[in-house]
């Protein structure tokens, strides 16, 4: 057994494809005490396909605050945990950060566990400019304040990445083509699994295609940056 006593592992895990998982976190995740997971069902699919019989806990946005010190103080007597989000990268918009602050201050060894990402995923076949970008997670689901939190972006000239819902997708697209205008966008869905999906064009033709049809599965969404004048010089 290679994994050190009280140490947390951040564990990246596929945001679809099951094959899309490191030779490294298969070993940690067999060799841990302890799996914390966002959501327990999903992660026992992943172990069942792989056949590793580790236990679980659940550690999710509605227990992550009462969990957090009865992990810390597992860590503590020298057990092993390894923290898996649905899919992806762990903290990345998901459950995990005051578990990964506890951890910090009590001085508990953490160690990352890279893999994949659907932020970086959906970045990379994107098409923009990504000498340098944004992630900005979820906006709020409320209109007004989206608006706001897109007027502040619409003056940012990186490549702006975001997650969004499928209930909310075409109000997202709507309040992005009113603050910022027609841009560059990319909207991907579902990477990685039967059903991906990669559009690319501008808002408009978005907002029109996804209103044809309902949209479903998760959403990565690219924007494009302002164009400055100088951008052209």
């Amino acid at each position: 057994m290679n994994t050190p006593p009280g140490t947390l592992y951040l564990v990246s895990t596929p945001i679809g494809n099951l094959e899309d998982i490191t030779l490294r976190a298969l070993r940690i995740l067999e060799e841990v005490d302890l799996i914390a997971a966002e959501d327990t069902r999903q992660t026992r699919r992943l172990l069942t396909h792989y056949n590793i019989q580790t236990p679980l806990t659940s550690y999710f946005e509605g227990n992550e605050q009462s969990k957090c010190d009865k992990l810390i103080e597992r860590l503590r007597t020298g057990e092993t945990i390894a923290l898996v989000s649905d899919a992806g990268t762990p903290i990345i918009s998901d459950p995990g950060y005051p578990l990964l602050r506890g951890c910090i201050a009590a001085e508990i060894p953490i160690v990352p566990i890279p893999g994949a990402s659907a932020a970086i995923a959906a970045a990379s076949i994107s098409g923009l400019p990504l000498h340098n970008f944004t992630f900005e997670g979820f906006l709020s689901p409320k209109s007004a304040k989206r608006k706001r939190q897109l007027s502040t972006l619409a003056v940012e000239g990186r490549t702006l990445i975001l997650f969004e819902s499928p209930h909310r997708l075409c109000r997202f697209l709507e309040d992005v083509l009113e603050v910022m205008g027609e841009r560059d966008i990319v909207v991907t869905r579902e990477l990685t699994k039967q059903f991906e999906e990669i559009f690319r064009g501008q808002v408009s033709a978005a907002l029109e295609k996804f209103q044809r049809t309902t949209p479903r599965g998760e959403f990565t969404v690219v924007i494009a940056g302002e164009r400055r004048k100088s951008d052209n010089s």
